[in-house]
């Protein structure tokens, strides 16, 4: 599993890590990380502490918990990977259920629905976009390749999957783009310049005021965003460089103000753009990003 997909969830802002068993066709997840956020506890020693304590706690009790934790290599306070006790799906309830409070209580709630909900449903097929090679058929920088992407990822899921939107729609406040209107407006955004990465930043951020879909147009635009970025100036973003908070002001701003924007994501570019954790991370941010608050 030197390979492995690792996967990141938050839960109140935190991350609980996962890495994909190939092999078993399911996810393993980091036993800390959810000790960490169960506890409230940000110290890595303190929280080893804990579990090893728990740990020795349950076995003394021959609790499945223990027999069910298996270990594989996770990245380390210190920078290097180093093994660390992961459990499966069954395995993190019955831990969750050691912890008795309202936050265990809601954990183990969004814990159970979170990869059943139509958001982890369209995450799934998200990450195997890297994978498929329907990925390098997709039209860069335009509206039809920013529709093959977000009929990707919601196909099946909503039957407007793809297909631009005949309704007007508004979020806090913001009037998007008047349906009426739309098809005109996104002929002009695709025939906008994409050589330079302010260019790049200025089309993005006229997709985005246009928000082409009922639902699901930041998670499709970023996708439709890294791949201008990789064609044009062999660059991504990491966007794991970048907090919720900071992306989401950012882009509230960019329509009279976009120099925040194209500031924070420059300082996120990389150029591994070839990479599969560096994707698979990205899609795990950006699906954050749409969280509700």
């Amino acid at each position: 599993m030197s390979k492995a997909k690792v996967s990141i969830r938050f839960f109140d802002d935190r991350e609980v890590r996962a890495v994909w068993d190939e092999q078993n066709a399911k996810w393993w997840f980091s036993v800390l990380d959810i000790v960490a956020l169960l506890t409230g506890q940000d110290d890595y020693t303190k929280t080893r502490n804990y579990w090893k304590y728990l740990k020795a706690k349950l076995k003394k009790e021959k609790s499945e918990v223990v027999s069910a934790t298996t270990q594989l290599k996770l990245l380390a306070p210190d920078g290097k990977k180093r093994l660390s006790d992961m459990l499966d799906y069954k395995g993190i309830i019955v831990l969750g259920k050691e912890f008795p409070s309202k936050k265990a209580n809601r954990f183990i709630e969004w814990f159970t629905y979170s990869d059943e909900s139509i958001d982890g449903k369209s995450k799934t097929k998200a990450y195997a976009l890297f994978e498929s090679s329907f990925i390098n058929s997709i039209e860069v920088g335009t509206t039809k390749g920013l529709q093959q992407i977000h009929a990707y990822l919601f196909g099946g899921l909503y039957d407007f999957a793809g297909q631009i939107r005949q309704k007007n729609i508004s979020k806090g406040g913001f009037q998007f783009a008047g349906s009426r209107f739309l098809g005109e407006t996104l002929k002009q955004i695709e025939a906008m310049p994409e050589t330079t990465f302010d260019e790049i930043i200025n089309k993005y951020v006229e997709m985005n005021i246009a928000h082409p879909f009922m639902e699901g147009n930041g998670r499709s635009a970023r996708i439709w965003l890294d791949l201008i970025l990789k064609k044009r100036i062999k660059k991504c973003v990491d966007w794991s460089k970048i907090s919720k908070s900071d992306y989401m002001n950012a882009m509230m701003l960019s329509p009279t103000e976009s120099s925040i924007l194209k500031s924070l994501l420059e300082k996120a570019l990389t150029n591994k753009i070839n990479d599969r954790e560096m994707f698979m991370k990205g899609i795990d941010y950006s699906y954050y990003y749409e969280e509700n608050e």
